[in-house]
């Protein structure tokens, strides 16, 4: 029986090789043909292997991600399950961008007015301290998947490291109000730079991971990443002009 799969995070042959060699060495596995363009691996069993088994085989390798090919699966509807795995994939930033709205909702409640320049300032507070925790639960995870991609890392890996650093700064400046002139000028420097790759694997379908999240969760590289980062690079620019018409 041969089985079709998903595996992301590969971008060399140097990757291909690693992975079918990887897979290769799981008992019942005869043979592992990878397509690395389609980012696929078609593997030949001689008894049925639980895809578990398969992914625990990658686990000292976080970047590459081993996942179910829908393609190879009968599906019931296509406009459901499209519609189910889209909120089963991005459920994670979807609770947390819930929550930080909600929680500074509530501030906003709370002082009896809501003001959008404040809304803005702990909504960005929120995201960039929340984003850094899960960089930070593995961090050599975080900077294998973000070198992938982003054009500053490609060249120099070291920044994968130091963005979680930078994250985690921005998030308590924002918490904080320091200096907000200084503290929007580089939020926007620096999620103007990252969007740059994101926009650069998804115009050229590249199947990889977005590391936004870290290593934590298996989250492909889409549309999702890109709003995202552009909805921190609207807050910061709108916040730089209020800042500087003040």
């Amino acid at each position: 029986m041969t089985h079709t799969y998903n595996v992301s995070g590969m971008t060399c042959s140097g990757c291909q090789a690693k992975v079918q060699d990887l897979l290769s060495g799981v008992k019942g596995v005869k043979n592992v043909a990878i397509d690395l363009s389609k980012g696929e691996a078609a593997i030949e069993m001689d008894r049925h292997v639980p895809i578990t088994e398969l992914q625990s085989t990658l686990k000292d390798y976080p970047k590459y991600q081993l996942t179910e090919n829908r393609h190879h699966q009968h599906h019931v509807s296509a406009t459901e399950e499209e519609t189910r795995s889209w909120i089963a994939t991005y459920k994670p930033i979807l609770l947390i961008f819930g929550y930080i709205s909600g929680a500074t909702t509530l501030v906003e409640a709370i002082n009896g007015a809501f003001v959008w320049t404040r809304w803005m300032e702990h909504f960005m507070a929120g995201f960039f301290l929340v984003f850094s925790f899960f960089k930070f639960l593995n961090l050599q995870g975080f900077a294998d998947s973000y070198s992938t991609y982003d054009v500053v890392a490609k060249k120099w890996i070291g920044w994968s490291h130091v963005y979680a650093f930078v994250e985690l700064a921005l998030g308590i400046a924002f918490l904080i109000g320091f200096n907000p002139l200084l503290t929007n000028a580089v939020a926007f420097i620096v999620m103007t730079v990252s969007i740059v790759g994101a926009l650069q694997s998804v115009m050229n379908k590249r199947k990889i991971r977005c590391a936004c999240l870290g290593a934590v969760f298996n989250l492909p590289m889409s549309r999702v990443t890109i709003i995202e980062d552009a909805l921190m690079i609207a807050m910061s620019f709108i916040m730089l002009l209020t800042t500087l018409n003040a």
